[in-house]
């Protein structure tokens, strides 16, 4: 079998076990990217978030994570829902965190895909990652010709817009590489206007200025601070604005993933109820929900704060 059919092969198999898309790219490393990232790092920026300053090495080289590394597969998940209910709650949840959390319907999808790659390829060996590894997750997806990273940093795809899961397979076995996404922003910053906190200037996030880190990534005994608490539109968990309002998103469509449909429960949520609301009712309404990273804890201060301030 030549390098192309395999790689053919392979990218049918992924679409086939549910994936929207599926690029390759080499285990060659990601020298400019991997500057810019560490530089963000060190500036502060990635605010709480400090497992990002842990294992530059690897997400420079994945030959750090598997030495015999020749290519790295990425794969998007489409994760639209609609809800034209959305816009009128006083308080909202991101879009990605309507349904179940992907942490429990991606890996099983690689799970499968590998064994599939090592029927076809036996002595294949693979590790893959969505989200829990250290890797340059957004780089390698456009590089790897799954789309670009966009004006507010997120992943662009031209079939759906950038409502995407990404995940990877790094792959012992040499597969063809697609050419790298080009970038389809232009001269567009609907992005960086909308944005409530100023959070974002182009292809770059001040992370200690974002909602969804704010709201998410915060302990809950940290407090919001008044300057940006004040500005965040009734925003709850998370933060969908700059998606919201990308012109790439009118290609949307509908995600297959069953779990991933809002519980209307959840995205009709009051402060009151918030506030009321006991550790086992808590449990019960976020089990294997993403919401349930911010703790109860952490739900009661983000409705706490003045992000329940509207325009």
């Amino acid at each position: 079998m030549t390098r192309a059919e395999l790689t053919r092969q392979i990218k049918e198999k992924a679409t086939q076990i549910g994936f929207t898309k599926a690029g390759v790219t080499s285990a060659a490393p990601f020298e400019e990217t991997a500057n810019q990232f560490e530089a963000w790092v060190a500036s502060g920026a990635h605010g709480v978030m400090k497992w990002l300053e842990r294992d530059h090495h690897k997400r420079r080289d994945v030959q750090n994570i598997l030495p015999e590394a020749k290519s790295i597969l990425s794969l998007a998940l489409n994760y639209y829902t609609a809800n034209d209910a959305k816009d009128n709650r006083d308080l909202k949840i991101s879009r990605y965190a309507w349904g179940t959390d992907y942490h429990e319907i991606i890996p099983p999808m690689l799970r499968k895909l590998l064994a599939e790659i090592q029927k076809l390829v036996p002595n294949a060996e693979g590790r893959y990652y969505t989200d829990t590894g250290p890797l340059l997750e957004k780089p390698i997806a456009a590089r790897a010709g799954i789309g670009w990273q966009g004006k507010h940093t997120n992943i662009i795809t031209r079939e759906v817009g950038s409502w995407v899961f990404l995940a990877e397979i790094i792959l012992n076995i040499e597969l063809e590489p697609d050419a790298p996404a080009e970038d389809m922003c232009g001269t567009c910053t609907r992005c960086l206007d909308a944005c409530p906190t100023d959070a974002l200037k182009p292809y770059e996030i001040d992370a200690t200025r974002c909602i969804s880190h704010l709201t998410i990534e915060l302990k809950p005994e940290h407090k919001i601070p008044n300057e940006l608490a004040s500005k965040m539109e009734g925003w709850l968990y998370g933060c969908d604005i700059c998606q919201d309002v990308c012109p790439w998103n009118r290609f949307a469509e509908p995600t297959h993933i069953a779990e991933f449909a809002p519980r209307e429960e959840n995205l009709l949520l009051t402060k009151d109820a918030i506030g009321q609301m006991d550790q086992e009712e808590f449990s019960r309404r976020f089990q294997k929900s993403p919401v349930k990273r911010t703790k109860l804890a952490g739900l009661k201060r983000n409705v706490n704060s003045d992000l329940v301030s509207r325009p």
